[in-house]
């Protein structure tokens, strides 16, 4: 199931000319929902091997974004840190009905962050956080090498294989920065994890964002970890993106509960200007990633890792 060679532009892929995957494809169920589809579980007929496979109507307007995603996950899903891309294919439909375009990718057992949340009863222990945290970080330092921005980090979009490995998904909202400007003015991603500088966008067109505005969504998935919702979860959305640039920078609610290392990594995440956050190199760095280091993680029960503590205080 080896990729074919990648697309230089969306130019370059036509969606009309992708093989049907039925007969190469099995669908089995669906495990969750990305930005503009369902992702099921399926198998590759050939080899028996389990995939993961996203299935998306192809609309006419919708068109430069899906092949957008094709395009993005060609050139940049060879990393450890991103689930990976096996393939496209097209499955062709009744008339009068939209065609499907299925994405194969790696299939992650585990399940989602958010799915480990609930399974923990909505509160994650803090050396989990700070290794979720670090396989995020690698994972966007790379997309970020590439000039390229995530722009919906969240929980949901964070995947853990049986073997605890940490893999981001869903690039159906993602971005390249311009290579001389490097800075974006689109408003785009999920509401309670977005950036103010993101938010700001709607308003004010002289408004711009960066590759670090995924960081701030890297530390309101920290507190969703913690906390097991992200801030402001409770209130409307729309409520929600009036205040996020409004308010106080959020923080951990439980000051004794969490290390001062975990406190300060939110607060550098959380930073409300946005060119004074920290990149992705620098915070895979903090004193927070060191919790790590004397952790070895496991799988358990092929659904959820478990950390085996070897010196830990």
């Amino acid at each position: 199931m080896a990729a074919s060679a990648p697309a230089r532009t969306t130019a370059d892929i036509d969606l009309r000319t992708l093989r049907d995957p039925v007969a190469e494809f099995t669908l089995v169920a669906v495990v969750g929902h990305g930005t503009y589809g369902q992702v099921h579980r399926g198998i590759h007929k050939a080899t028996g091997r389990d995939v993961a496979i996203k299935v998306m109507r192809v609309q006419e307007d919708e068109e430069e974004d899906l092949k957008q995603e094709i395009l993005f996950l060609q050139k940049y899903s060879n990393h450890k840190n991103i689930a990976r891309y096996y393939g496209a294919f097209v499955k062709k439909t009744s008339i009068g009905q939209d065609d499907e375009l299925w994405l194969v990718m790696e299939l992650c057992g585990s399940g989602s962050v958010t799915d480990l949340i609930k399974s923990q009863k909505k509160c994650l222990k803090e050396t989990w956080i700070a290794f979720i945290c670090k396989g995020i970080l690698e994972g966007l330092t790379h997309l970020h090498e590439n000039k390229v921005i995530h722009r919906d980090i969240k929980g949901q979009n964070v995947l853990l294989t049986d073997d605890s490995e940490i893999k981001l998904v869903d690039f159906g909202v993602s971005a390249q920065l311009d290579k001389t400007v490097g800075r974006r003015h689109t408003f785009i991603g999920t509401p309670y994890w977005m950036a103010p500088e993101v938010i700001n966008c709607e308003d004010n067109a002289s408004a711009t964002y960066d590759f670090r505005s995924d960081l701030w969504s890297l530390g309101i998935s920290a507190i969703e970890m913690a906390e097991g919702k992200p801030p402001l979860s409770d209130m409307h959305p729309m409520r929600a993106l009036f205040l996020i640039p409004r308010n106080s920078p959020p923080r951990l609610t439980d000051k004794k509960k969490w290390s001062k290392e975990f406190q300060n990594f939110v607060a550098k995440c959380c930073e409300k200007n946005y060119q004074q956050r920290p990149d992705a190199p620098t915070l895979l760095q903090h004193p927070f990633m060191k919790k790590i280091q004397h952790a070895k993680c496991k799988s358990s029960d092929q659904r959820i890792p478990y950390f085996e503590k070897t010196g830990e205080s």
